[in-house]
């Protein structure tokens, strides 16, 4: 488990005050964003149960990490074995699976175990399960339903004792619809769905996770890290990242190996980020310069109600931290009913960060 630094109910380490959010890091994952923090306390309810997981995002934002710390959480005494449904031709899939008898097919010429078996005690990860034909939907689905395995070629059941995470950028119920994914199989997969926001609507986190790729990456060549411009930096954090944080990790990488000066400057950054900055400089600008959260509304729309909620919440700990967690005196400031308060600081799980004083009523 992670030790306690920040937020004990998170049990995140690395606490680090960032605008009105405390930046914090859990299982290798860094984030200042309310919709992170809610991400990393699902893991954390979750990882200790048998139950399965559907982990929903786009590509690039960071599935795999998420059930990476789902296991490291778990206790599980197995091994965490991860299997990219999409990536295998559907003939070969089911073996890697379920394994498969001597002779089972041509080119069978040895017994072999399967991902399920060599996960025992574990956790497989079947990442993009989306990709997963009919037939094979069929047999996994099973494989839920039993706890059992049939090995290709083989005529007997092998007790199996995993726990199972998925994860897919696709929307499986309108696929279900479709006639593409099985509904049933959606319904035993996503029994706790985690859904893991773009960078582009991780508040404040562009330019947090920019600087710490930056900086370990230069820390590796064995030398320091440059610093963004004002106009750099504004350009990352106006870029919408279509390819999340993966899109951003490589980018820094990038700079690491081809930039050797003290200060990135805007016409460092790619073709394609200076371009969106230019075109949307106006947008951008007003929406930095008018939020007190720094939240950029992206061009293809944000999720009002996360956002709304994240503003609420940051507004909700600054007061705290200004009153020394003097609920009555945080209630003055917001202009709230004490009872108002509590209980919104009940709904949203906020903690008091290590070092802020005593919880006063």
């Amino acid at each position: 488990m992670g030790n306690t630094h920040n937020t004990p109910e998170l049990q995140v380490s690395g606490g680090e005050r960032v605008g009105f959010i405390s930046r914090s890091s859990f299982n290798s994952m860094l984030s200042g964003c309310v919709r992170m923090h809610q991400v990393f306390k699902m893991v954390q309810k979750v990882a200790a149960t048998r139950s399965t997981v559907l982990i929903l995002g786009e590509s690039g934002t960071g599935k795999e990490l998420i059930a990476r710390a789902i296991h490291a959480e778990s206790g599980r005494s197995g091994k965490l074995i991860p299997v990219n449904c999409g990536a295998i031709p559907e003939e070969i899939l089911e073996s890697e699976l379920f394994g498969h008898e001597r002779g089972a097919f041509t080119g069978a010429i040895s017994s072999k175990q399967g991902r399920f078996q060599l996960a025992q005690g574990g956790t497989i990860f079947l990442d993009e399960i989306g990709e997963m034909s009919p037939k094979l939907q069929v047999k996994l689905l099973r494989v839920l339903q039993e706890r059992k395995v049939d090995p290709v070629g083989s005529t007997r059941s092998i007790d199996v004792d995993v726990r199972v995470i998925a994860a897919t950028h696709k929307d499986l119920l309108e696929a279900s619809k479709r006639g593409e994914f099985r509904e049933d199989l959606y319904y035993r997969l996503a029994v706790v769905p985690i859904e893991v926001p773009s960078l582009r609507h991780r508040s404040g986190d562009t330019l947090l996770l920019a600087n710490f790729f930056l900086g370990r990456m230069c820390r590796e060549m064995g030398r320091a890290a440059p610093h963004f411009s004002e106009e750099a930096t504004q350009a990352l954090e106006c870029y919408p990242w279509p390819g999340n944080v993966r899109e951003l990790e490589n980018l820094m990488e990038r700079l690491a190996v081809m930039f050797d000066s003290e200060l990135v400057t805007l016409q460092d950054l790619p073709p394609r980020v200076i371009a969106y900055s230019q075109q949307h400089r106006s947008s951008c600008n007003d929406n930095n310069a008018g939020n007190p959260a720094g939240t950029v509304l992206p061009a293809d729309g944000i999720d009002l109600s996360a956002a709304l909620l994240e503003y609420e919440s940051a507004l909700i700990k600054e007061a705290l931290s200004r009153t020394d967690w003097n609920k009555k005196a945080a209630a003055d400031l917001l202009r709230i009913n004490r009872t108002t308060l509590v209980e919104k600081i009940k709904k949203q799980g906020i903690q008091r960060v290590k070092g802020e004083g005593p919880t006063l009523e």
